[in-house]
């Protein structure tokens, strides 16, 4: 497959989460994708691997067995200029720590941009690799997740790396149907 980069290298392995999908410009990985019910992006296109690949997937794998808490494949992820700060701040959370969306937005100057925050947090393309299910709300709560299954994917990831959480945010209104 090629794109207007050249050629996207891709790899693909089990987790415990589903199916993962790494690709790659050939020198840094450029995308992490987690399976959503049963698909991948790129299924049925032809895995070819370079160096950089074999050492996410082996890294990956670790990280899946509990022997690794830390990634040092080179990455690429693609955005704004405000999507790479926030992707940045990530990065820097280690295993089983965690940082709030404020915290972030704090982190780089943007302490009233929770909304967009939480877009660039989603927008992560590079998921696992720069841990973006590290990120909570300020009481603890899961606020959502994008990748793979969603909630799901994110708390088997968070009691992975034994980060406390609180489950899924209360919904802010229940809606009920109202008798006429």
């Amino acid at each position: 497959m090629t794109t207007t980069t050249g050629i996207l290298y891709l790899e693909r392995i089990d987790s415990p989460i589903g199916r993962i999908e790494i690709t790659s410009d050939g020198t840094s990985v450029t995308s992490v994708s987690m399976e959503h019910d049963g698909t991948l992006p790129h299924d049925g296109v032809d895995t070819m691997t370079t160096p950089v690949l074999a050492q996410a997937v082996r890294q990956l794998r670790e990280y899946f067995a509990g022997e690794r808490t830390e990634f040092d494949v080179p990455v690429d992820p693609q955005g704004t200029a405000f999507q790479k700060a926030v992707w940045a701040q990530i990065a820097a959370i280690e295993w089983g720590d965690v940082q709030s969306y404020g915290e972030i937005g704090h982190a780089i100057d943007r302490p009233h941009a929770g909304r967009a925050i939480g877009q660039a947090v989603g927008a992560n393309p590079v998921p696992l690799l720069i841990g973006c299910h590290r990120v909570l709300s300020s009481t603890g709560h899961i606020t959502g997740y994008s990748g793979g299954n969603g909630i799901p994917t994110k708390v088997w990831l968070l009691d992975h790396e034994e980060i406390a959480h609180r489950g899924a945010a209360p919904a802010l209104f229940d809606l009920q149907p109202v008798d006429a």
